[in-house]
């Protein structure tokens, strides 16, 4: 059935991968998984009202079921709500005709004296009165609503959502003429857990510690849920972690510098504590560990069910790896750390590029991820991208003999790749130099700015 899906305004290229990836989780896709290439035969489809631009936050959708449309509402972060359209319109004469047109037996069953309703008035580019909001839900009188009005606690929630017509460029999606939706209110977004997670009230934070909202979609897309395990092996301060924990999911975290996980800024104040303050599972446990040098025993494979993590980039924090620069270059041999000083040595590290660190966790993913199961990170150095990959084959003998030849040739390697360039040109290089865009065809774009909202 298709149902109009409003997004918020906001993180516009997000939207859409998180909506699809809490669609898989909750089943829309049936055997199918989210990697298939023909999204044709899949049963989510999305398509655009009458004149909207891509980036309008209104979208109709192709679900499966009611109850995959609520749950998906409901989790999400960047949907505002999910809707039973009962009928659109450029104004609100063909608008009663399209409601009066849909089916009886459809709208019937939320008309009945038994039950409450609520009718809510939303604009986009436009704002409206009290006044103009009471005059347009009065217009309503040709539905039949047998029941009464509950504004608290309604069984039935109806929605009139209103567009402008705007051409100027002021920073909205363009739109040709207004357009006017009515319906039933499907699910809507739980946008509480923002505040609640909110950084300023973290107990426990770090330089590069993670954004609440962007830590939740992350775990949305990688489908966080009871009885999955997520592992961070950049953990930090636990961000991450902690909105997978939300959601139910088993964690596991490791990090390179040990007075993170294994100090902070005291017994009380901790990546423990962050979980501590939101009544969340505690992880199975924290690493002091080295992702140029896994830990990972021999013949591991395929463990976890989603790797999330932001890896350091080189801009609030950059990358360590273990092993000095005189040991790393041969200067000096491997040394070998007294009996009576294990337990409080604290190993010497060095740089380690970003060019380096990605090579790592792609191998980390290949080899411990379980197939049709996803990584995610935060990358590239001038701007934050969010990458989710989804391991498609299992990593047989075969694959790993080969990925541990071409993992000795970059590691010898990689500096001289670095030295030379090739990291920066095939990663910034400018896509209109590329494609050879004249100054003239870049100024004769319209300006919309919705992609910086």
């Amino acid at each position: 059935m298709w149902y109009l899906c409003v997004f918020y305004h906001r993180l516009l290229d997000y939207r859409k991968p998180e909506f699809e990836s809490l669609a898989e989780l909750f089943g829309a896709f049936g055997d199918k998984r989210s990697f298939d290439p023909h999204p044709r035969d899949r049963a989510l489809r999305w398509r655009l009202p009458k004149d909207h631009h891509p980036d309008s936050p209104f979208h109709f959708v192709h679900l499966p079921s009611e109850e995959i449309a609520r749950n998906i509402a409901n989790r999400s972060l960047l949907v505002k709500g999910i809707y039973e359209l009962w009928g659109e319109g450029n104004d609100y004469e063909e608008l009663e005709e399209a409601v009066k047109s849909y089916p009886d037996e459809r709208k019937l069953p939320y008309l009945s004296p038994e039950s409450t309703f609520k009718i809510t008035v939303d604009s986009f580019g436009k704002v409206l009165s009290l006044q103009e909001q009471n005059e347009q839900i009065q217009g309503f009188s040709y539905i039949p609503f047998k029941g009464r009005v509950n504004l608290k606690n309604p069984d039935h929630n109806f929605w009139l959502m209103e567009t402008d017509a705007h051409e100027t460029n002021n920073g909205l999606p363009p739109v040709v003429q207004r357009r006017i939706f009515f319906g039933r209110e499907v699910g809507v977004a739980d946008r509480k857990l923002i505040p609640m997670y909110q950084l300023k009230t973290r107990n426990y934070l770090g330089p590069t510690a993670m954004d609440a909202e962007i830590a939740f979609l992350m775990a949305n897309q990688a489908q966080a849920a009871p009885g999955k395990l997520v592992y961070d092996p950049f953990v930090g301060t636990g961000s991450i972690l902690v909105s997978a924990a939300h959601f139910g999911a088993m964690t596991m975290g490791a990090d390179i510098d040990i007075r993170v996980v294994r100090d902070g800024h005291g017994p009380d104040c901790n990546v423990w504590s962050n979980f501590k303050q939101y009544g969340l599972p505690m992880p199975i446990c924290l690493l002091r560990a080295d992702n140029n040098l896994p830990p990972w025993r021999p013949g591991l494979k395929e463990v976890f069910d989603a790797i999330i993590c932001d890896p350091p980039y080189g801009v609030r924090a950059g990358g360590r790896k273990t092993g000095g620069r005189k040991l790393l270059k041969g200067i000096v041999g491997p040394y070998t750390i007294p009996d009576d000083k294990r337990a409080d040595h604290i190993p010497s590290t060095a740089a380690y590029t970003l060019f380096e660190c990605v090579h790592d966790l792609l191998d980390l993913a290949a080899r411990m991820l379980l197939v049709a199961t996803s990584e995610q990170m935060l990358s590239s150095r001038y701007s934050r991208v969010l990458l989710t990959m989804v391991k498609t084959s299992s990593y047989t003998e075969e694959v790993a003999l080969a990925a541990r030849i071409k993992h000795l040739e970059f590691k010898e390697n990689h500096l001289k790749w670095l030295e030379n360039g090739n990291l920066h040109s095939s990663v910034f290089s400018p896509a209109d130099a590329e494609s050879g865009d004249s100054k003239e065809s870049k100024e004769s774009k319209p300006k919309y700015r919705g992609k910086y909202v």
